[in-house]
């Protein structure tokens, strides 16, 4: 799951941009900009940041070279644009990409998937472990414990999604969006149907799981019987 960092000084903005990227299945942390959340870049960096750049106090560049000299994560500006001069020395100064105020929440997340596409690393082991269960992404192999599982295109990949984000609560609305692509006339029951297979293929169900524990209101996440002993205490 994609880790990004918004800095915005509008708490509105922060709020309603945070939940649109967790909604997209980010993980979003977002905080205004300090000096304190600068110098975290070059601890822990997230795998992109995007920040406001109407800071009182803070000249629009001086923001972006005060952030390069913490990191070289993908960074998207945000900010009334005044013209192509300007979106031109914003991204001069070391941004990635930079969209003009109001940004629709769809727009912001299709420039992030674009920059990620470019930036993260590609997986170099095709192969996803998780205690019994081996899925093989380039095979499209799925094993439990030795035994092959007889699964459809589109259960392999929702079990493949939630094995890539074991121990991370998925909500279905991520589902729809990441394995159906957000396919009209697929509706959340259609992921409730498919789980409801994959429990069956994994010798488990739903009062007593296994690999696919349910977390009320939220969605569904994939755990490791083996070391995680307390999933159960979730539901």
């Amino acid at each position: 799951m994609p880790r990004l960092l918004l800095i915005a000084e509008d708490p509105q903005l922060r709020t309603s941009l945070t939940q649109a990227l967790v909604e997209a299945g980010h993980a979003v942390a977002a905080a205004p900009f300090t000096p304190s959340v600068i110098a975290t870049l070059s601890d822990v960096p997230p795998d992109l940041v995007i920040v406001d750049l109407e800071i009182p106090g803070v000249e629009r560049l001086e923001a972006i070279r005060a952030i390069r000299e913490e990191s070289d994560v993908p960074l998207i500006t945000l900010a009334a644009v005044d013209g192509e001069h300007d979106t031109v020395r914003v991204l001069d100064a070391g941004a990635d990409d930079h969209l003009g105020k109001p940004v629709g929440a769809f727009h912001l997340e299709a420039r992030i998937r674009a920059i990620l596409r470019r930036t993260r690393p590609t997986p170099t082991n095709p192969v996803v472990v998780v205690g019994g269960l081996r899925l093989d992404r380039a095979g499209r192999v799925a094993e439990l414990y030795g035994r092959r599982l007889d699964l459809s295109p589109k259960e392999f990949d929702l079990l493949t999604y939630l094995a890539e984000h074991v121990g991370t609560v998925v909500s279905k609305a991520v589902l729809l969006s990441k394995v159906w692509k957000e396919r009209r006339g697929v509706s959340e029951r259609t992921v409730d149907v498919h789980l409801a297979w994959l429990r069956r293929k994994l010798g488990e169900t739903a009062a007593r799981p296994r690999y696919l524990h349910t977390v009320r209101g939220i969605g569904v996440k994939l755990v490791d019987p083996t070391v995680d002993r307390a999933a159960a205490d979730a539901v």
